[in-house]
């Protein structure tokens, strides 16, 4: 009996091992850009199972996001000092030269300021400036770690002392719109480092950093536990801070900044449950919309006249 019982912690040593070995590896991978040439590894409902096997073997493919084209108006590049390294960023004013204010757009995982382009362009349309902003690690910002949101908080913090000390921007309506892990860093920037704009409106935030773990071992019709839980926590623990406390969820409850929460009915990586608990945590004034069939991904694109109306509804408010 004991020779056996041996055996089978011996084997349950040897399991719980590897899956942590496996875990640390693809944590680092999912957090850490490369300087490899190529794309991003296709989202995991876009794999075959023996690609989705191989990812799970390999890692994924996490390139540094680089920028495309800039926007079709003139546009100014500055830097901006940030804790994470020094951020680049594209500031443009509108036509009339008058404007009602600045919007900050920040966009989501594995991706970059140029991905925003079109919202920037309707912003100026509706009289903003706009400062279109690569957080540290992706485009021409410093570094290449991500953390999903966590410290690319102070990033956000960062572009709000900016704006304060710019003479075009100071004393204006400062407006934060931000996508998926953009979103989150917002929420985070004003829920625990004091950073108060005038408004937000946020696409599709994920609820907390555990359940989009599970979303995507959903996705890749996997079992979540316990690889999920895994990588969430040593996600945390290669980059300093306790993954687990990533909770747009929570810090809803701290943000009473007015907001707009966008989210696409078929997403399959924020579920309805989280876009449900972050509205209903919202403790300012708040408007939501849900686009019908869409995914994770830019609303405008689906329906562009529906996605224009209800930001521009929502700024006139």
């Amino acid at each position: 009996m004991n020779k056996r019982f041996c055996q089978l912690l011996l084997l349950f040593s040897i399991a719980f091992t590897a899956m942590n070995a496996v875990a640390f590896f693809h944590a680092w991978r999912f957090t850490h850009f490369s300087n490899e040439p190529g794309s991003h590894s296709p989202s995991p409902e876009q794999l075959s199972l023996g690609k989705k096997l191989w990812v799970l073997l390999t890692g994924i493919r996490n390139p540094k996001p680089q920028n495309g084209p800039k926007p079709s108006s003139p546009v100014e590049t500055v830097n901006i000092a940030s804790p994470n390294g020094a951020l680049e960023a594209w500031y443009a004013q509108p036509d009339s030269g008058h404007a009602r204010g600045t919007v900050a757009l920040f966009h989501g995982y594995t991706s970059s300021k140029s991905h925003l382009t079109h919202e920037a362009d309707y912003f100026r349309c509706l009289g903003y400036n706009v400062l279109l902003v690569d957080q540290a690690g992706n485009g021409n910002s410093a570094g290449f770690r991500t953390t999903v949101g966590y410290r690319e908080a102070d990033d956000v913090a960062a572009v709000m002392r900016w704006l304060n000390d710019s003479p075009n921007s100071k004393h204006q309506t400062i407006i934060f719109y931000g996508v998926s892990m953009g979103a989150v860093a917002i929420l985070r920037a004003e829920a625990e480092l004091g950073v108060r704009p005038t408004a937000n409106i946020l696409e599709c935030p994920y609820g907390n950093m555990r359940q989009t773990a599970y979303n995507r071992f959903k996705s890749m019709h996997l079992p979540a536990f316990p690889m999920a839980d895994l990588l969430v926590f040593w996600g945390g623990v290669q980059n300093g801070f306790w993954a687990y406390g990533l909770n747009a969820e929570n810090y809803a409850t701290q943000i009473h900044t007015p907001t707009l929460l966008f989210w696409g009915t078929v997403d399959p990586r924020v579920t309805q449950a989280e876009t449900d608990a972050i509205f209903t945590n919202l403790a300012g004034p708040k408007a939501r919309h849900d686009f019908p069939g869409v995914g994770h991904q830019p609303y405008w694109k689906r329906y562009p006249t529906d996605w224009e109306q209800q930001v521009r509804d929502f700024l006139r408010r």
